[in-house]
């Protein structure tokens, strides 16, 4: 069995169709097509079937799946056995973390790691779901920090072993002079006329700010779509829009001529969690791995 054209099929599940599988896995959809058929050949069952212009995942080939994950996290608890035997370990290990996650969260885990494992090197790359999943699955990244929304896995998933790190709760940014910044907490639904500066769709703030305030009754008017976090803080300050920020990113705007407000009610938040693949929690350098960014995350919780 070729494990590779496993990683083929699981990737089409994930993404639907199979131009976005090649697009993931930086093959042609030509090349997706022949493994999907050269899996099923080689076990004499079909794999996908017609749906519409696209293709679907058979019963079979859900079947196959759930059996190539408990081989997949055989395969890592072989790796963590090995890992674990003499020394001590691998030498380098590679983090895909969000970007608000980088700012606030990840810098305290380097520093306690830089002590722990002076022997490790450990690289850090702004990823979100589902690429870092995607990574994570093909060996490029070996531990993912990630928020859950809608393009994450579900907690179900078992192909990945995973450790929640905290509640990031987000509170309203306004300009200084903004006639609801003199409030003690905002209540979100006043800002529903107001103009919005917020993610991409298809990032995990964006994302979890549009659910947040579809909750609270109305769908922003988003006139600035600004992923990076020092640029929508420069935006709130100018006076072009209000935003949602997460206390992640505090130390970008603790100094900053806005006002930062609680949300009035229960607090909107996303949970953050860190992610290896199943079989590799007995690998002991991701194992501290996962310790130094759950003891950040308890410091972060602590501190408010």
């Amino acid at each position: 069995m070729d494990l590779r054209r496993l990683t083929v099929l699981r990737e089409l599940e994930r993404r639907g169709s199979l131009a976005r599988t090649a697009e993931a896995l930086h093959l042609t959809p030509s090349a997706v097509s022949q493994q999907i058929t050269a899996l099923a050949r080689e076990f004499g069952a079909p794999l996908t079937e017609r749906e519409g212009r696209g293709v679907r995942l058979t019963g079979q080939a859900r079947i196959l799946l759930g059996h190539a994950e408990a081989i997949a996290a055989q395969l890592e608890r072989a790796r963590a056995d090995l890992a674990a035997y003499g020394s001590g370990g691998r030498g380098q290990v590679t983090i895909g973390c969000f970007g608000s996650g980088i700012l606030g969260l990840v810098p305290p885990a380097l520093r306690a790691l830089a002590e722990r494992l002076p022997h490790v090197r450990v690289d850090v790359v702004e990823a979100e779901p589902p690429d870092a999943f995607t990574a994570l699955d093909g060996g490029r990244l070996d531990v993912v920090v990630a928020v859950d929304f809608a393009a994450a896995p579900p907690h179900t998933d078992r192909r990945y072993s995973r450790t929640d790190l905290l509640t990031d709760i987000l509170d309203v940014a306004v300009p200084e002079d903004h006639p609801l910044a003199a409030r003690d907490r905002v209540p979100l639904r006043e800002l529903a006329a107001a103009p919005w500066i917020v993610g991409a769709a298809e990032s995990c703030c964006g994302a979890v700010a549009r659910a947040v305030c579809a909750a609270a009754g109305f769908t922003p008017d988003i006139r600035h779509p600004v992923n990076d976090w020092g640029a929508l803080i420069a935006l709130v300050e100018a006076g072009a829009g209000v935003a949602l920020v997460p206390r992640l990113v505090r130390p970008l705007y603790a100094r900053r001529r806005l006002a930062v407000r609680p949300v009035a009610g229960e607090p909107p938040s996303r949970n953050a969690f860190a992610a290896v693949r199943a079989g590799a929690e007995g690998d002991p350098v991701l194992g501290a791995v996962r310790e130094q960014l759950h003891t950040a995350a308890a410091e972060l919780a602590e501190a408010g």
